[in-house]
């Protein structure tokens, strides 16, 4: 488990809360205490840049890389007359760099194992293991049912969950005709 993420489970504590509320800051990265984390919970780069809202629920296995923001898409409302209510990222999501997920009113829901691209804008719920990509986001593809399930223990699993391949695997395959 990284600094960060051992940081993010540890700021509800009583007599640490507010000090690791400063040391995630350092890494600017704001995760209040009012968000429910899940187990599992797998950050990348240390988070940089990285802001849940406080009505955010992250499920099991999530992934969260630098830069994502999940929020309201009206910050210029005072919070109680907002139509927002929650944002849910079930099991397996991975939510990829500066990727944004802002609710415009009621509950927003990315379905289990679903990846937010690069960069995305999403303002609307997903269903189970789509792909998502673009500003405004849109669905582009679909996962393998068991692709969103992270093996804790296992440290040879490429991008996306798929088993990594070796360079010398892919130039056996190729025999002769490699150039």
């Amino acid at each position: 488990m990284s600094l960060v993420t051992s940081l993010i489970y540890r700021r509800r504590s009583r007599l640490f809360g507010r000090l690791v509320q400063e040391a995630l800051a350092l890494y600017g990265v704001e995760v209040p205490a009012a968000a429910e984390i899940g187990p599992g919970l797998l950050v990348y780069h240390r988070g940089f840049g990285t802001v849940l809202h406080p009505f955010t629920t992250l499920g099991a296995n999530v992934t969260l890389y630098n830069g994502v923001t999940i929020g309201r898409a009206d910050p210029w409302v005072p919070q109680e007359e907002s139509a927002m209510r929650r944002v849910v990222l079930e099991d397996g999501v991975v939510v990829c760099a500066g990727a944004k997920i802002v609710c415009k009113s009621g509950v927003l829901t990315v379905g289990a194992g679903t990846v937010i691209g690069a960069n995305a804008v999403l303002t609307h719920s997903t269903g189970p293991n789509e792909i998502w990509a673009g500003a405004p986001a849109r669905r582009v593809g679909m996962r393998a049912p068991n692709q969103g399930e992270r093996d804790q223990g296992e440290h040879n699993r490429g991008r996306w969950g798929s088993p990594q391949r070796s360079e010398g695997a892919e130039l056996r395959g190729q025999g002769a005709h490699a150039s």
